[in-house]
C-alpha cells in the first residue's frame, strides 16, 4: 500500500511532520519542532519510520532532527540544509533540483522559493504525490522551480484564505518605516527572509542605511558565494563585513521572533533604556509566537507582513497546475474552510490516503 498522513501541521501552524507508507516502509516528510515553545516533536511519530526527508531548515520543519539522529535514521536533505543538522547526522544529500532513485523510488526536488536550500518534495507515487514544505513564487531573492503534474498535494496554506499579494505588502511596509523615526528591528531567519529583506530595503534606502547581525552575514556571504539567489544579490555585498551596528537606520537580525540571538539583544537593551517605542522599534514580518506578541502589545512594536508563503491565488494556481484530485491545507489553524471554497481538489485532513 503507498498511502499519505499527516501527523502534525494540519490544523495549526505547528510542526511539520507527514507519514509516507511505501509498501512495507515508512517515510517520515520533515521533522519539526515549533515555531511557538510548547509545540514539541513527538518521538512517537518515528516509530517505525526507515527515513527521514527534510524539505529545509526552519525550525518548524527540522526542529526534530536531533530524534532522527539518536535513532540512526538516514536524512535525506540538500547540501544546504544539512549544515543545520546534527554533526553525526547520517545524511544523504538531496539534489536542490533535480531527481533521486529511492528504493525503487524516483523522488524529484525543487528549489521552493522560501529559504536557502529549501525544496519542495515530489514521489513518483500512484499518480503523484506533491509534498510542498513551505513555499513562494514572490520572492525577489530565491527561485521556484514548477513542480510536475500530482494528483495528491500537500499545500503550504499558512496564510489560509488570505489573498494579499506582496506588492500591497511593500506598500504597507514601506508607509510604517516612513512614518516611524530613529531606528528599526527587523527580526528574520537568516537563511529565510534576510537576503531579500536587505535586497529591498538597500534598493530604497541605501546601503549606509541597512545592517546584518553577524548571524545573517554568515549566512547571506554562503548565499552570494553559492550564486543561488537573486542576479541582483551583489547590491548587498557592502552589508557583509560592515559594523558596527548601532550606526544603521536598519538592523536586519536574528532570530524571528527576537526571543534569542542579537534580536532579542536589541530589544531587551531598548526596552530597559527607554528608547523602545520611543526611537527604537520592532517590527516583525512573519508568523508571532507569543514571545513576539507580547512585544507588539506594547509601544515601539509593530506587526507587517511579508509574504513568505503563498497568498490564496497562489494556492489555487498550484493545484490547477499540478491537476491535484486531493489536497490537504497544512500549516492553517481553519483548514476546514477550505470545504467551502469551490476548490475543484477534494480536502482531506488527518486521513490516511491512498495514492
Amino acid at each position: 500500500m503507498q498511502s499519505i498522513r499527516l501527523l502534525s501541521g494540519i490544523g495549526d501552524k505547528g510542526p511539520a511532520c507527514m507519514q509516507l507508507t511505501v509498501d512495507d516502509r515508512i517515510w517520515l516528510l520533515d521533522c519539526g519542532f515549533g515555531p511557538e515553545a510548547n509545540a514539541h516533536f513527538d518521538p512517537a511519530w518515528l516509530e517505525g519510520a526507515e527515513a527521514v526527508f527534510i524539505t529545509h531548515d526552519h525550525i518548524d520543519h527540522i526542529g526534530g532532527a536531533s530524534h532522527a539522529v539518536e535513532a540512526g535514521l538516514p536524512i535525506y536533505a540538500t547540501a544546504q540544509t544539512a549544515k543545520a543538522l546534527p554533526p553525526a547526522a547520517n545524511v544523504h544529500l538531496l539534489p536542490e533540483q533535480g531527481q533521486t532513485a529511492i528504493n525503487g523510488v524516483t523522488l524529484t526536488t525543487g528549489r521552493n522559493g522560501h529559504a536557502m536550500g529549501g525544496v519542495w518534495f515530489h514521489f513518483d507515487l500512484g499518480e503523484g504525490l506533491f509534498y510542498s514544505g513551505d513555499w513562494s513564487e514572490e520572492s525577489d531573492w530565491f527561485t521556484f522551480d514548477v513542480p510536475p503534474p500530482a494528483a495528491t498535494a500537500i499545500l503550504d496554506c499558512s496564510y489560509h484564505l488570505d489573498d494579499v499579494p506582496q506588492s500591497d505588502r511593500f506598500e504597507a511596509l514601506n508607509a510604517l518605516l516612513d512614518r516611524v523615526e530613529g531606528q528599526v528591528l527587523l527580526p528574520v531567519p537568516p537563511s529565510g527572509r534576510a537576503g531579500e529583506m536587505a535586497l529591498h530595503l538597500v534598493r530604497r534606502y541605501g546601503c549606509e542605511s541597512v545592517m546584518l547581525d553577524p548571524e545573517c552575514q554568515d549566512t547571506l556571504r554562503g548565499a552570494l558565494s553559492s550564486g543561488a539567489v537573486s542576479a541582483d544579490a551583489h547590491l548587498i555585498a557592502p552589508l557583509l563585513d560592515r559594523g558596527p551596528m548601532e550606526q544603521a537606520r536598519f538592523l536586519i537580525c536574528d532570530t524571528p521572533n527576537a526571543d534569542g540571538g542579537a534580536a532579542w539583544g536589541y530589544v531587551r537593551a531598548w526596552h530597559e533604556s527607554g528608547r523602545l517605542g520611543r526611537d527604537a522599534h520592532v517590527v516583525f514580518t512573519g508568523h508571532m509566537t507569543a514571545h513576539a506578541r507580547g512585544i507588539c502589545s506594547v509601544p515601539g512594536g509593530y506587526f507587517q507582513r511579508w509574504n513568505v508563503h503563498p497568498p490564496l491565488r497562489d494556492q489555487v494556481k498550484m493545484l490547477n497546475r499540478l491537476g491535484a484530485k486531493r489536497f490537504a491545507p497544512a500549516f492553517c489553524t481553519q483548514p476546514e474552510d477550505y470545504l467551502i471554497e469551490g476548490l475543484d481538489a477534494e480536502v482531506f485532513f488527518h486521513d490516511r490516503v491512498r495514492l
